[in-house]
């Protein structure tokens, strides 16, 4: 939480890449300090270094690439890095009961050296680039990222006209939350963070091994199947992000996550009611399997909708509360998952699908389309609503 509430800061100060390069650095000793544990501090010391950059990389990773890629394939692009995080998962879950622990600590930190060394190859944000006031390196950025033979002028000038119009009025960036331009952006950000862990997601994330074996379910066929379903399903999020859209995307992935709490309800509640454990392990079974088939359709779409509703001079500010509001409501959520789950197996999920059906009404009130526009198009959606 710490790590997300200063992610859009430390963004802002010493620039997209450099947050990354960062993250990635702490990562890597987190990584290391597990491995190497001499004692249970070492332990502590490396999952809280985990912790904290894992909280600036998801914002800070999410707003770069929407801020260095074209609006045509940006939602796509953007939605890869779901995928490689079920590939990670489906990994952990696969070998994680057959490699001994350090040894997977030490395979952790293979990513994380990749992207380091990826990072001093790859340019700044160009629209961080324009809003610290650094003109050459932001067309030298642009034309690396566009190619050598594109013409950047015109998007050049659009990045530069929309910054300069973000501050003509030299206000603390806290109080620009609080202005009525900016309430739609701010509501959907916030709003998005507030409500998504309350469906349950990382609660059960957490908890699915004693969900299956409290079902009667096989749990460790269950979850390698639960591991392995979450990359196909986010690979074709990724493939349809750009073709569909944000909004009918994230409320087919709602709906999904819906359908999949309710069928994991009915099978609790079959089980209550001493009906066949067959039928109602398979239920929850069913459930489970299209829950996170849907979690993984559709779990990085707030992050992509949330670095790109921002406009830029409220993004650092805005992304880390919204970050910090996620991960603090996820933890809640975990904290209090087994105690719900406990009270009534069946009534938890079901509070959980109700929750999912909130969110949809939510996206069909507030949510725009962004599919295929560029970053100051969506800042002129807000401009057009305040007048």
């Amino acid at each position: 939480m710490l790590g997300a509430i200063i992610s859009g800061k430390v963004a802002d100060i010493i620039g997209r890449r450099g947050a990354l390069w960062f993250a990635e650095l702490l990562l890597i000793i987190g990584w290391l300090a597990i491995a190497f544990a001499k004692g249970v501090w070492w332990l502590i010391v490396g999952r809280l270094l985990l912790g904290f950059s894992t909280g600036v990389q998801t914002y800070v990773s999410i707003v770069y690439l929407a801020e260095t890629i074209p609006p045509n394939i940006r939602g796509g692009f953007t939605m890869a890095s779901q995928f490689m995080a079920c590939a990670g998962i489906a990994v952990m879950f696969s070998f994680g009961n057959i490699i001994p622990w350090r040894f997977l600590a030490l395979i952790g930190t293979i990513p994380c050296i990749i992207q380091l060394i990826g990072l001093f190859f790859v340019p700044e944000s160009p629209r961080w680039l324009a809003n610290v006031g650094r003109q050459k390196e932001l067309e030298a950025s642009l034309q690396w990222l566009r190619g050598k033979e594109t013409d950047i002028s015109q998007e050049a000038a659009e990045i530069q006209d929309c910054n300069q119009s973000l501050y003509k009025q030299p206000i603390s960036r806290f109080q620009e939350l609080l202005e009525t331009r900016y309430a739609r952006p701010v509501s959907i950000g916030v709003g998005l963070s507030f409500l998504l862990p309350w469906g349950g997601s990382n609660g059960v994330l957490l908890y699915a091994s004693s969900i299956f074996d409290t079902a009667g379910c096989n749990v460790g066929i269950a979850t390698t199947t639960m591991s392995f379903i979450q990359i196909p399903f986010s690979v074709l999020g990724v493939l349809l992000m750009d073709k569909f859209g944000r909004r009918p995307l994230l409320m087919v992935d709602l709906a999904g996550a819906c359908l999949g709490g309710l069928l994991i309800g009915v099978g609790f509640l079959l089980q209550d009611l001493k009906l066949p454990v067959d039928l109602s392990a398979t239920t929850v079974f069913v459930g489970m399997q299209m829950f996170f088939a849907f979690y993984a359709f559709g779990a990085g779409l707030p992050f992509v909708i949330i670095a790109e509703v921002f406009p830029m001079n409220i993004k650092g500010t805005a992304g880390s509360l919204a970050a910090f509001i996620n991960y603090l409501n996820s933890w809640i959520v975990a904290y209090v998952f087994n105690f719900l789950f406990k009270w009534s197996s069946a009534g938890a999920f079901f509070i959980f699908s109700i929750i999912y059906a909130l969110l949809i009404l939510f996206v069909l009130k507030m949510l725009p389309e962004t599919k295929k526009k560029s970053l100051e198009e969506i800042q002129a959606l807000w401009t057009q609503e305040v007048h």
